[in-house]
């Protein structure tokens, strides 16, 4: 039994790199996608993934570092958005929505001029977790580090930020500033897991998790380090669930991930189910204390 769960890791070494790469991409995830689930940022967070897909074609078609295309790629989605929300006066989503698909659409013509067209577009959007390299660890590593330093100082901006842009205002923190920020932080969580799961997938690493953190923690910090157990469970049972059944691995970690979140929301929902019942019980228990009238 021991080495149907634990061999794969031992005798595999791309596997057990592949664990390491997981357990750096869900804590980034963790800390970054906490606050895309409080600031409702998942539509952004799910374009920023698609932006980065012509700058990583684009690298890899003319030799260039895949991260630094995606770096690139996303800076232009986040400077496009801008752009077209403040000089055209068209709101958010509508920006977002056609950036959206003009990138992933000038990805795909990108990486139509390569020779191996199929094998790398599938490379760059569903990831290739098992091709993880000590230095993409490292970049990986430096990344959670960077994330984590941003969230920690920018904690009580990000925070009011979540609750009410009128509140971080008026408490002497700049809406767009901070904003920016976040989005910059959503944008190298990105940039340092595409390689992992892949650009269509990552969203699910950054929301999944945070999204079964708040369902039980109430406070920042603790949602951050459930989302983080969350991740790191996803992504040893995906990578089993690759390895024995043969199946595509970073899929398999995102999927997992979401069961973890559905089976947590069902356990909750019974929870209030039964704490509702009991409040009926109560309340048909006690007596009924009618009031007395006095006539003078």
């Amino acid at each position: 039994m021991g080495n149907f769960f634990f061999g794969p890791f031992v005798d595999n070494e791309f596997l057990r790199q592949s664990l390491y790469a997981g357990i750096l991409v869900s804590a980034i995830c963790a800390v970054a996608g906490t606050f895309v689930v409080l600031r409702g940022l998942a539509f952004t967070g799910d374009a920023l993934a698609h932006g980065v897909v012509p700058g990583v074609a684009a690298a890899l078609l003319f030799g260039f570092s895949g991260v630094l295309g995606a770096a690139i790629g996303a800076g232009v989605m986040m400077s496009g958005v801008s752009v077209v929300t403040r000089r055209y006066r068209l709101s958010g989503d509508t920006a977002i929505g056609l950036l959206f698909v003009g990138m992933l659409a000038l990805g795909v013509i990108i990486q139509s001029r390569s020779e191996s067209f199929a094998g790398d577009l599938t490379n760059i959007l569903f990831g290739e977790v098992l091709g993880v390299s000590n230095s993409d660890l490292m970049w990986q590593f430096i990344a959670l580090v960077a994330v984590c330093v941003v969230a920690w100082l920018c904690r009580r901006p990000f925070l009011l930020l979540s609750v009410d842009d009128g509140l971080t205002e008026t408490s002497g923190f700049s809406v767009k500033k901070y904003h920016n920020i976040m989005l910059a932080m959503v944008a190298l969580t990105v940039v340092a897991s595409f390689q992992t799961v892949g650009t269509l997938l990552v969203l699910g690493l950054l929301i999944a998790p945070a999204a079964t953190g708040a369902l039980f923690a109430r406070r920042i910090g603790i949602m951050m380090v459930v989302a983080a157990v969350v991740g790191i469970f996803s992504t040893y049972v995906g990578l089993l669930v690759s390895y024995h059944a043969n199946v595509a691995a970073g899929a398999s970690i995102v999927f997992c991930s979401v069961l973890v979140f559905t089976a947590c929301a069902v356990v909750v929902e019974v929870q209030r189910w039964q704490a509702h019942r009991k409040d009926i019980h109560h309340d048909h228990d006690q007596p009924h204390v009618h009031g007395h009238v006095h006539v003078s």
